[in-house]
């Protein structure tokens, strides 16, 4: 039997006095242990604050969190929304990225949770850059 899947989505800030160009490290390291953990999801970058919304087998994603919440690369990471799926939402990739202009999407995003902060992620998706 598979194991069931699970999403997270949260957003955070970089860290005081780490270069924006860090990301580019970031999703290169994640797309490769994403691949071996067959987590896939979106991370979006705003300059500033990242919005993230993975998914994948319970135990792997649970594991990421924990490895997310202990990178000091970003701080104020705030989970806005957790629960079982049954069905993967990002079949293309292992781990997108989407640098967006509109730094309002991230900030409004980051005042919402739960259902309705996914829903709102799963909305702006059409309009970045994937």
């Amino acid at each position: 039997m598979t194991e069931p899947l699970h999403e997270i989505l949260y957003c955070s800030t970089l860290a005081p006095g780490l270069p924006t160009d860090i990301v580019g490290h970031i999703v290169a390291q994640a797309r490769a242990r994403n691949a071996q953990e067959a987590i896939t999801g979106l991370l979006v970058f705003d300059g500033q604050r990242f919005c993230q919304h993975v998914e994948g087998p319970r135990r792997n994603v649970l594991r990421l969190l924990n490895r997310l919440e202990a990178d000091a690369r970003h701080v104020d990471m705030k989970v806005l929304h957790e629960g079982s799926i049954s069905l993967r939402r990002y079949r293309r990739f292992d781990m997108g990225l989407a640098h967006v202009e509109e730094r309002e999407d991230v900030a409004e995003l980051s005042r919402l949770d739960g259902a309705e902060a996914l829903a709102q992620f799963i909305a702006l998706r059409p309009r970045w850059d994937i």
